[in-house]
């Protein structure tokens, strides 16, 4: 619970920092600051195309926890120089660092999360995990996004301010290492014997998305539900602050009325955690993904029709975007965790990370361009038509092979239990 509290919310800060560094550091200017945004973010995914794969792989042979501390400590690294950066060639650098921290540390978050629960209860953890995950976004942003205003309003100029919050985010990722050191558990679920070699799982995840139509539509939706994520936590925050300072505010004032408004969404998706945690284990998982892209589609959608995020009147959208956010989060990760199998689940969650890596990569790019040349709601649009095509491939997929329902073992748990 505590990983995925600081997990999750350390992953987003660097959406809601980046504007601030970009006007109030390097002093680009707001109407080039998208694509610069959509380009730290490509190579962010470019990063972690390539750490996932031997993310996973490790995992599987030496354990979970020992990966994971690395990733904290990497996150921290990148975090502490972000705010030094010089040049935007230089903070892309400084990027590519956190960038290895933040796919080691979301993979072993996905993989400790498919590890531990129970089948006929996986849900509610995947639930309780998504609360924590809102939480800790909510918690993080809010109070570390409003400190510049804070550290600007006491005496500081802006780049110190911008420093200051950074080195405390950093600190913030020692500690939650230290905390993993003694809360984790050691070693890896398979038995030594039971290992696959490392070329065995190399292929796995590829094999296993050929051979399960439903791995392979969890790939699918990896590929938007985790554009979501990013999406909704640099373009939202891009757009507000842009805005903010297009109207005349200070950056420091734009950056905690932008934050402000990804809080909300952050908030609503944490309400209705609350509500879909008791329904999530009672249906077919290929079904409820059908159900939870239906609601990311309607809320990135919606957005497409706002003008100014911040206002009060995109307040219902807003709302609808955060809710449509985890839902896609719910229904990937609990596919996912149904079907992934045993002695190959940190190979296949890997598989399922790449994905989330390459749609980030293509919906930043995508989405950096149309920010800056067609509008920042037609950004929220792509994503939308996105999340619908996916709705649709679920929907046809629960009628041709939907998979056992929750609780319902597979045929290689029960030889396992029969021995």
């Amino acid at each position: 619970m505590y990983a995925a509290f600081f997990t999750i919310g350390l992953l987003t800060f660097i959406g809601v920092s980046t504007p601030y560094v970009l006007s109030e550091i390097l002093e680009i200017p707001t109407g080039e600051q998208g694509q610069i945004s959509g380009t730290l973010v490509f190579w962010t995914e470019v990063v972690t195309l390539i750490v996932f794969g031997p993310v996973g792989v490790a995992a599987d042979r030496i354990g979970r926890k020992s990966v994971y501390l690395f990733g904290f400590l990497t996150m921290g690294v990148g975090y502490a120089l972000y705010p030094t950066a010089d040049t935007v060639t230089e903070l892309i650098a400084y990027r590519l660092i956190y960038a290895i921290g933040i796919a080691t540390t979301t993979g072993m978050l996905a993989t400790i999360v498919t590890d531990y629960p129970q089948e006929e209860s996986r849900g509610k953890l995947v639930g309780i995990v998504g609360a924590m995950n809102g939480l800790g976004i909510v918690f993080i942003n809010l109070v570390f996004g409003s400190l510049p205003e804070r550290f600007v309003a006491s005496g500081m100029d802006g780049t110190e301010a911008g420093e200051m919050v950074h080195w405390l985010v950093a600190s913030l990722c020692v500690l939650s290492t230290i905390a993993l050191w003694f809360g984790l558990k050691d070693g890896t679920p398979a038995k030594e014997e039971d290992k696959p070699s490392i070329r065995e799982l190399a292929v796995s995840a590829f094999r296993q998305g050929i051979r399960n139509p439903r791995i392979a539509l969890s790939y699918g939706a990896a590929f938007i539900a985790r554009g979501d994520l990013v999406i909704l936590g640099t373009f939202l925050t891009l757009w507000g602050t842009t805005s903010g300072v297009n109207n005349g505010l200070p950056t420091d004032e734009a950056t905690t009325k932008a934050t402000l408004t990804f809080v909300t969404a952050q908030s609503a998706a944490l309400v209705w955690t609350l509500f879909i945690v008791f329904f999530i284990d009672k249906f077919n998982r290929t079904g409820f993904l059908a159900f939870c892209m239906a609601i990311a589609a309607l809320g990135y959608l919606g957005m497409g029709m706002v003008d100014d995020p911040t206002a009060a009147s995109a307040r219902p959208f807003v709302i609808l975007l955060g809710i449509g956010q985890i839902s896609a989060f719910f229904g990937s990760q609990a596919l996912i965790g149904q079907e992934a199998p045993l002695a190959e689940r940190g190979a296949v969650i890997g598989g399922f990370n790449i994905l989330g890596a390459l749609g980030i990569l293509v919906c930043s790019v995508a989405g950096g361009w149309l920010f800056d040349s067609v509008s920042p709601g037609a950004t929220f649009v792509m994503i939308g038509l996105i999340n619908a095509f996916i709705c649709l491939v679920a929907i046809a997929l629960r009628l041709t092979a939907p998979g056992r329902m929750p609780g319902v073992p597979d045929e290689s748990v029960i030889a396992a239990r029969l021995g």
